[in-house]
């Protein structure tokens, strides 16, 4: 068997990491890759805009109905450009914990040979992380990602998420888990946003994929239930997510980062931000690129 290339994107919840990592499987299938996506969100609803804007059956889901008698065939759905989309799905509302659907997802797909069967060039992982626990850690604490990135902007809520997905890594690393390989900087509209992350990098010994602006164009795309790539392929924001798509697949850093504790975390913070009220005062709050 071919020597598939597994990456899992985390990032918190409304970020972009699933507009993202979408965008990313998009331009790598417009490539030539074989490329499968699969959606580790219990909202399930990591592959849409590469289905049309449809949902599509979850793994969990169909399991509980079927008891027992899927076929891959019902959760591997064909998307844009021959991309294969797989949704983990969640428990039901009350019920359960919300990590499970991923492992069970990933031990549904080992099981049935679902990677040999289909022999994607890349499985990309888009993983919730609000919390590195549970079924959420699994692709980290299991190695079942070579590489891991986070979706990060520049505001403190995302930077903490990332700092926490560290931390996983960091702890799972000396068992064999999966490894760091890149910030992927999402929203970035300001030369300022730009600085905090690459601080926040340096900070962590951890280092940037690729910095993606904020644009209307991911709006009107997603508005539509297309990618970007698909719905305006020769516009400046599908060359972004091209030029990461490529620095991702080629890239071949993997290391464990250097998370800051709390204290350390806003105390940096709060020195950004009495930076930037001098900023404020200086440009007039006119921060573009």
């Amino acid at each position: 068997m071919k020597k598939i290339k597994e990456i899992a994107i985390y990032g918190k919840g409304g970020i972009g990491k699933s507009t993202t990592t979408s965008n990313i499987s998009a331009a790598l299938s417009d490539t030539g890759y074989s490329v499968m996506q699969v959606g580790c969100d219990p909202k399930s609803d990591s592959t849409n805009t590469l289905t049309g804007g449809k949902s599509i059956p979850t793994v969990l889901e169909s399991l509980r109905k079927r008891r027992g008698n899927l076929k891959v065939e019902d959760v591997v759905i064909e998307g844009f450009n021959g991309i294969y989309c797989v949704e983990a799905g969640g428990p039901e509302p009350g019920v359960g914990c919300a990590g499970r659907g991923i492992i069970t997802a990933v031990e549904f797909l080992k099981q049935e040979d679902v990677y040999e069967k289909y022999s994607p060039d890349i499985v990309l992982y888009d993983v919730l992380g609000d919390v590195v626990c549970g079924g959420f850690a699994m692709p980290i604490r299991e190695g079942v990602a070579d590489q891991v990135y986070t979706v990060s902007s520049a505001d403190f809520m995302a930077i903490y998420a990332a700092n926490n997905l560290f931390k996983g890594i960091k702890k799972y690393s000396t068992g064999g888990g999966a490894l760091f390989s890149g910030i992927i900087a999402n929203s970035i509209s300001f030369a300022a946003q730009k600085e905090i992350l690459k601080d926040f990098a340096d900070q962590t010994k951890s280092t940037i994929a690729g910095f993606v602006p904020r644009s209307l164009t991911v709006t009107q795309a997603e508005l539509s239930g297309k990618t970007t790539i698909e719905s305006d392929p020769e516009s400046t924001q599908a060359d972004v997510y091209r030029e990461l798509a490529k620095a991702i697949y080629n890239n071949k850093e993997e290391y464990v980062p250097s998370p800051l504790e709390s204290d350390e975390l806003k105390n940096w913070a709060g020195s950004w931000s009495d930076k930037l009220l001098e900023l404020k005062k200086k440009d007039e709050g006119e921060f573009k690129i």
